[in-house]
């Protein structure tokens, strides 16, 4: 049970509290409609106009502006029975706490606005050889359709944090299941990684026809596969080769592969994704077109929360169709 005697000996605690608000001058507490009903009585000059303004009776504007008044520890209201002024106390409060829920205002219009006006800064981590050979012209295609939104992309290996660093999405390609994570991921593709070389490398060197006839050729891989591993292939039809193979080139990522592949390098896999536009050229040419060097899916990863901003809805979207019909 509630001491109504230490309750009425204390006005600036609240009942079923521990603290004493009133002796806090720094600790407002309470409802901000507490705050919009004081200032909905000034403005409008009488308790009947406040109460109608905000859809609430005559006994709840009260309630509240007594209880704002008992928080702050002095009168904001002078109470007659023919009017209600604000004291000198309440006239300079006003001024500030309508400043203020002006400012809570706009900030909620502009949060609701980022729900469904496409504006703003994008944030988007990828991939190294993802973000310089897939990304820049979707990028620049999306900017087109939407030029009020900017973007600002990282490139890393590395899976950074999302709210550490203020980032709206990542996209990760995984060869198996993401890993448990706090965040929102929707899956945007799947891809398979081929071996490709330049036509005049194959014309010099010969075209292998079957997985053994790598051993022969001069090989460019990624750091993973180490100096000496084998290169496991699938062929369609659901067979596997195993293949011991001895790069002449090992490199950090895909994105260099790539490069020193069409510089006529030798044999190496890429992403699909990340071969598509050298193919489309003509700039490279599949090796063992019905075999594979691996799979992954490629992920849209984001914060999760009741629903992204539109900015990051749409180039989601975007990059999911982009990828699925180039």
């Amino acid at each position: 049970m509630v001491d109504e005697t230490e309750t009425n000996r204390n006005p600036g605690r609240e009942p079923g509290r521990g603290v004493d608000t009133a002796a806090d001058p720094h600790r407002l507490g309470g409802s901000l409609e507490d705050l919009r009903a004081f200032c909905a009585i000034v403005d409008f000059g009488t308790v009947s106009a406040a109460a109608r303004e905000l859809g609430e009776t005559k006994g709840s504007i009260s309630r509240r502006v007594s209880r704002l008044e008992r928080r702050l520890g002095t009168a904001l209201l002078a109470r007659t029975p023919r009017a209600v002024t604000p004291t000198e106390e309440g006239t300079a409060f006003h001024a500030r706490a309508r400043d203020a829920l002006a400012l809570l205002a706009d900030a909620s219009e502009e949060v609701h606005a980022a729900q469904s006006v496409p504006s703003g800064n994008l944030r988007v981590t990828a991939p190294i050889d993802i973000g310089i050979d897939v990304l820049p012209e979707l990028i620049a295609r999306f900017r087109r359709q939407y030029p009020q939104i900017t973007v600002e992309l990282l490139l890393t290996s590395t899976a950074l944090d999302l709210a550490t660093h203020r980032i709206d999405l990542a996209l990760r390609a995984t060869a198996g299941d993401l890993p448990d994570m706090d965040y929102r991921s929707s899956p945007l593709l799947d891809f398979a990684i081929r071996l490709y070389a330049t036509p005049d490398c194959l014309t010099a060197h010969g075209e292998p026809e079957e997985p053994a006839d790598l051993t022969g050729h001069d090989l460019v891989m990624p750091q993973d596969y180490g100096a000496a591993a084998p290169l496991t292939l699938r062929s369609a039809r659901g067979r596997t080769e195993t293949v011991p193979v001895r790069p002449v080139i090992r490199t950090g990522d895909y994105a260099s592969v790539h490069r020193i592949l069409r510089a006529g390098g030798g044999i190496g896999p890429l992403p699909e994704i990340v071969a598509a536009p050298a193919l489309a050229a003509g700039e490279l040419q599949p090796v063992l077109p019905d075999w594979s060097a691996g799979s992954a899916r490629l992920h849209a990863i984001s914060l999760r929360g009741r629903e992204a901003p539109a900015r990051v809805r749409l180039f989601r979207d975007f990059i999911r169709g982009s990828l699925e019909n180039p």
